[in-house]
Formats: structure tokens, sequence, C-alpha cells
């Protein structure tokens, strides 16, 4: 493994990645952009190492897949903030980084003395990201929350799920992410500031209030008309509207109005057409009626179970219908589309003597055509190259923290 960084349009930009699991994808998408991201973890390696699932299921803090995923192209430095030698030796490492992510409480690391204020004044250059539930300030700063909790207060929750029942979580850490791409826009922000001003910035990101901007109208609908959308699940207003059951899975599909016609030719290619032909059905205030919407949808419904979604969303595409097949995972990772824009990445991982395919970045950029992966840092790889080779420190100093516990 060498330090090399990733090319890319962040070359050059060092971060200081404190996050939890807020932040995380942060700072992997900072990583990404070709930043030298330098997870700093405490000794014995961060919580998010005990994070399943384990490379060949053996429970390790060095095969964590979460880990893998999330900090590929960082390097990685064990130090330990609650002493303070470990927090003088953070604020040498802040002088020299142009971002620190972080996702303490409010207020925590100014009372450490290595908070924004402590640290821009050593740095004046410094962009200061934190990421936390509610944000610095307002009566709920101190409270505590999940991801869950962040899909919950902020009203993506309520629309999930299905009519007259309780609703229903979302995969994956959806609040989360949803504060990491808000934090990267403030910093891509901040650092583009930071050329006109030279100055860097505090960045304060609420969970909570990334959650609404994502909710499209379902906000000012309220602020207008004081409506709310429900959980409506699959129901729309519309016929051939929403997710269906084929002969193999789903398919999301969405019918325009303007091709009724069309969607009639493709059904009366097997022959189940003739009881939609009538001129009334060409009225789309006639086929908004809701049994009209249930007779549509039942004889739309029998086609879709005559096909595979593959040869469903491939005729339909043809066509220039708004279809997609509703993909495994599996089948994510076999896309013929993904695999010919070289989206699967291989990672070298020598510790394990294999090759691992990753996730690679879902953009191209000009400026870094070539641009490979690294694996995630193993704890504390890069302790000696950054605290011997970059802070100065000697070899007899670095065996004396570890042993004191500070790094």
């Amino acid at each position: 493994m060498t330090d090399d960084v990733t090319t890319g349009p962040l070359r050059g930009i060092r971060v200081l990645d404190l996050a939890d699991g807020m932040g995380l994808y942060c700072t992997k998408m900072l990583a990404g952009l070709g930043a030298d991201v330098i997870k700093v973890e405490p000794p014995g390696g961060d919580g998010s190492r005990d994070i399943g699932p384990f490379y060949k299921d053996e429970p390790h803090r060095e095969k964590s897949l979460f880990w893998f995923h999330f900090n590929a192209n960082k390097r990685g430095i064990t130090l330990n903030l609650q002493t303070p030698e470990g927090r003088e030796l953070f604020k040498r490492l802040a002088a020299t980084a142009d971002i620190v992510v972080e996702t303490s409480p409010p207020g925590a690391m100014e009372e450490e003395g290595i908070g924004w204020s402590a640290l821009s004044s050593l740095n004046p250059r410094l962009i200061f990201a934190s990421l936390t539930p509610f944000g610095q300030e307002g009566p709920w700063k101190n409270y505590q929350a999940s991801d869950l909790v962040g899909n919950a207060l902020g009203g993506l929750l309520n629309n999930c799920g299905w009519p007259g029942k309780a609703p229903e979580k979302l995969g994956g850490s959806q609040a989360y992410h949803m504060a990491s791409v808000q934090a990267t826009t403030g910093i891509l922000m901040a650092l583009y500031q930071r050329t006109k001003t030279g100055q860097g910035r505090h960045i304060d990101v609420s969970m909570h209030a990334s959650v609404p901007v994502t909710l499209m109208v379902t906000v000012p609908l309220y602020e207008r008309t004081g409506k709310m959308t429900g959980r409506a699940w699959n129901w729309h207003a519309e016929a051939a509207n929403g997710v269906f059951p084929c002969k193999d899975g789903y398919i999301d599909f969405r019918l325009r109005l303007q091709r009724w016609d069309d969607f009639i030719r493709w059904l009366d290619r097997d022959g189940l057409a003739e009881e939609l032909k009538g001129e009334e059905w060409k009225d789309p205030w006639f086929r908004q009626v809701p049994e009209n919407v249930r007779k549509i949808d039942a004889v739309f419904c029998q086609f879709l179970l005559r096909h595979g979604k593959q040869e469903l969303y491939e005729d339909g595409q043809k066509r220039g219908f708004e279809i997609g097949p509703a993909y495994t995972i599996p089948e994510v990772a076999a896309s013929k589309q993904l695999r010919a824009r070289n989206y699967f990445m291989p990672v070298e991982h020598p510790e394990l003597g294999e090759t691992l395919e990753y996730l690679g970045p879902p953009f191209r950029s000009s400026l870094a055509p070539g641009q490979a992966m690294r694996r995630a840092p193993l704890i504390g790889e890069h302790n000696e190259s950054i605290y011997e080779e970059e802070l100065g420190l000697s070899r007899e100093q670095v065996i004396r923290l570890a042993d004191a516990g500070v790094i």
C-alpha cells in the first residue's frame, strides 16, 4: 500500500475526519474527489469497525465491509483526544489541514480546546464542518438522535408506508446521508469562497433540517393549502403509475397523459387492449375516475405478468415509456450499463490476499479520467508516515506516545 492520494479536483486538500455514521458519507465523497482524508480513530480503532457484515462472515475489526466501504481512499491514524497530549497533536494536524469534519455534540470540541474558535485562530484558512442531529443552536441542540429519528422528525417517515397503517422505515441511513450531502455542499462552497477571501468558515449542519428539503412539494403544499400528503404507498391518481408485479419481479412505470394511444398499442401486442379502446377512454378525466384507474391497472397487470422485467424494460424504453425494473442487488452488480462505465473498481487488499470490487464514483471528471481506489486503512496504518514524516516526531516519541495510550 502506498500513501499516494487519488487524483481528482480536490487533490492537495487535506481533511481531518472525526465523523461518525452521520458524516462518514461526507468524508467518503471528499476522498472520492481526491482529497487527502485522514481518518482519526481512537487507539484500538473506531467503533464503526464493529459494524457488519464482515469479510467471509468473520467478525473482526479489520474485516468490516461497512468500514471498507465508507473509508476507501482515506489514510488512517490513531489519536486519543481525551488526553492533553492527544489534543495538542490534533492542533498540530489542524494547522496543516484545510477541512475538519466532526460529529461531536454541540460545544464538546470547544470545551476541549479543539473546536472552531481555537483551531481557526491557529489556521484562519480552516473550514470546520460540524454535523449534529439538530444544529448548534435551538431548544433541541443537545438532544440525541439516530438516523431513524432524523427521518421521523424531518417528515420523511410519515410519508412512507401503507395508507391507514404505521409509517415504515426506509432502507439505509437516509437522514445521515442527507446530512452528509448538505455538509459536502457547504464544504465545497466554503472552499470556493476561500479562494476569494482567504478565510475559512464554520459550517453548521443539522440532520433534522437536511430531511425536509428532500420532500419536494409536501412542505409548500401544507403551507399554501393546509393539506398534508399521506402514506399512499403505490397509489396514484392516474392509472399505470407506480410499482407493478411482472413475471419475475417488479417494474416501475409512469404513463404520461399524452402517451395513452402508445400505451394501448403496447397492450394490444398481447390482445389485451380491446376493453380500453372506446372513445371515452381517450378522455384523461374519465381515466382518473377511481374505478377506471383500477380497471386500467388490472389490464396492465395482466400484460406485465406475461413478461419478464428485463424484456419489459428494453421494449418499453424502445417505445419511449418511463419504465424501469426493480433490480435486486445481484442484478445491480451485473448491470451492463454500470459495467460499461467501469463503475465497479478493483481494490487490492494485500492483508487479505485478495482484490475486492468496490462501487466507484457516480460521476466522471475530465480532471481525473484514470482515477483508482485505495482500500480503507488498517488501525493506525499511517501513524508513522503522518506523525514522523509529516509532523516531525522522532521514532522514540511515537513509541512513547503509543505506550502512554495517546496514539
